[in-house]
């Protein structure tokens, strides 16, 4: 399937190769390389003066300036390339691809200029020429960096999504800050789900994996409610199903439905009596019941499963100062504040043992502790909040 030009990019093509990464190669990283040194200095002027009218949207004059680079140095691969990649720019991608080869038939690999033609074949849904082009690139000495992610758009514009992905990956070993590659890897699986789910509907729409696939989708997305009805449908074609259970108590704590995740986790603890996760949860429930006693027992087997989660440190020192152990209660106080120091609420907790035992002085730091964390996190929501409906603007 060949994917129209529009559904690769996020923008017009117009646009694209004025907006997209690509631009600021197509006007300004051009290395210049001039054989000999006739007339070297004259040149030098003239693609300086072409790069400024590109650099400002005048192509119109750039060409003119090209069209004096050719009268100095008839013939010249590197004035060649340059009104390619102009022409390029302008989306004359005939003209462009013409110059291309005039280079390459003299120099198979001059440095660039098989990238710069997949990229005009690319621009004309060739993409079976541009990715020719682009491996020709790969094997020379000197490839552009851009190269393996436009050669992975090519592929996957060819319907080719496990090269594709390998070569994005294969960007990413390079360059692991690759926002493009790592937002079209997104698209990809993101479609690969999306049609995964969609011949999931085809073959049954009561299936029990379409029903645990989308209480994760609603889990994932905060969609509690949405979540706990799609987990209990999968759960009612398939009673005996491991997990289900645990995922429903989840949705319902997630939703403060208390006796109900409660039910569901103590049925998740028969799957699986030493599960940490489950028996953080149920021992979170007791906490918050004042089962203090019985929280402990749920609470050690949690840690036991070497979860170091300030919610443990927090519940079993909730605990301890339950049961009047002030020295057990601020030790995972403690505990809590190492593992997460950006956290306001041990320091509180903390300052009402500190109370308990008459310290006066660690009382004050620890509250002033936590009223300034309290201060800073709250101003993080409120950026954070700010930047959410600016972005949506």
């Amino acid at each position: 399937m060949l994917w129209p030009l529009r559904y690769v990019f996020p923008f017009e093509l117009h646009s694209t190769f004025r907006a997209w990464p690509l631009s600021a190669v197509l006007i300004c990283a051009i290395l210049a390389w001039v054989p000999g040194a006739a007339g070297q200095s004259d040149l030098d002027a003239l693609f300086e003066q072409a790069r400024v009218a590109e650099k400002a949207g005048d192509y119109t004059g750039a060409a003119r300036f090209y069209e004096q680079a050719m009268k100095v140095a008839p013939g010249n691969l590197e004035v060649l390339k340059r009104v390619g990649v102009l022409e390029q720019t302008e989306l004359k991608f005939d003209d462009s691809i013409a110059h291309f080869q005039q280079v390459l038939a003299r120099e198979p690999q001059y440095p660039e200029v098989n990238f710069f033609l997949g990229v005009s074949y690319f621009g004309k849904n060739d993409f079976s020429r541009a990715i020719q082009s682009f491996e020709r690139e790969l094997a020379g000495p000197k490839r552009h960096p851009r190269c393996r992610y436009y050669l992975a758009l090519a592929l996957q514009s060819s319907d080719r999504i496990d090269d594709a992905i390998s070569q994005l990956n294969q960007s990413l070993v390079e360059n692991p800050q690759d926002a493009d590659a790592l937002y079209q890897l997104a698209r990809i699986h993101k479609s690969a789900s999306l049609q995964a789910i969609d011949r999931l509907k085809n073959l049954d729409p009561d299936s029990f994996q379409l029903h645990a696939l989308m209480g994760e989708i609603y889990a994932e997305e905060e969609h509690y409610a949405e979540a706990a009805k799609e987990y209990q449908s999968a759960l009612d074609k398939r009673p005996d199903a491991q997990g289900i259970h645990y995922s429903i108590g989840v949705a319902y704590w997630a939703q403060h439905y208390l006796d109900g995740a409660e039910k569901e986790f103590t049925l998740a603890l028969k799957e699986n009596s030493d599960d940490a996760m489950t028996n953080l949860y149920l021992g979170d429930i007791a906490v918050q019941e004042a089962h203090f006693a019985e929280a402990l027992t749920y609470l050690r087997v949690a840690q036991k499963g070497q979860l170091d989660l300030p919610q443990i440190h927090l519940l079993l020192g909730k605990c301890y100062r339950a049961q009047n152990n002030l020295e057990g209660a601020k030790t995972e106080f403690v505990a809590a504040i190492k593992v997460d120091p950006t956290a306001a609420a041990p320091h509180y907790l903390l300052a009402q043992v500190y109370r308990a035992q008459h310290n006066a002085e660690a009382t004050a730091r620890e509250l002033a502790e936590y009223e300034n964390l309290s201060r800073l996190n709250s101003d993080k929501k409120r950026q954070l909040r700010g930047d959410t409906v600016q972005d949506s603007k």
